[in-house]
């Protein structure tokens, strides 16, 4: 299914400040609750919600080829991940391009993107979720938190 693209400015300003953020090796993603989910769920013909995705990459990371590239790779990874997974719906999630993307390909795109998804609490299913700490134990690679409400990793550091 095509994503519904943010087009307003003042909604990536929005979800920068306010939202929820991972921060990965390759990419940086913020989510928030969005408001106005419930109208175009409305005005969706499946009756169901939709989150609205936004991209950016910044022009540190290369020419317009290059940056356009990214993005490519960046929406690939992020069709893997919902492929694989029910992603809940009804959130504005910005995906932000770090400089590690440039040479990325879309597989380490889509572990980045589905550790965030998890650590987020955007996957619906739990059980057939990995957690944090295994998909950290397949890439040998320490997550870092920035989510305020991560209790699954607060639990692995008390145990």
């Amino acid at each position: 299914m095509k994503h519904i693209a943010i087009s307003e400015n003042h909604l990536y300003s929005k979800t920068y400040a306010k939202g929820k953020k991972y921060i990965g090796a390759n990419v940086v993603i913020y989510a928030l609750k969005d408001l106005k989910a419930k109208k175009l769920m409305m005005a969706n013909p499946m009756k169901v919600y939709i989150n609205r995705i936004g991209i950016t990459v910044s022009k540190k990371l290369g020419d317009a080829v290059c940056r356009t590239r990214i993005k490519r790779v960046l929406r690939e990874g992020l069709r893997q991940t919902e492929k694989e997974y029910k992603v809940k719906g009804g959130y504005l999630v910005v995906l932000a391009a770090r400089s590690g993307a440039t040479g990325a390909k879309s597989t380490d795109i889509a572990k980045d993107v589905k550790r965030a998804f998890i650590s987020l609490g955007l996957i619906e299913n739990k059980e057939k979720a990995d957690t944090v700490s295994e998909i950290c134990e397949k890439t040998e690679k320490e997550p870092d938190f920035t989510a305020a409400e991560n209790s699954a990793h607060k639990d692995e550091k008390n145990t």
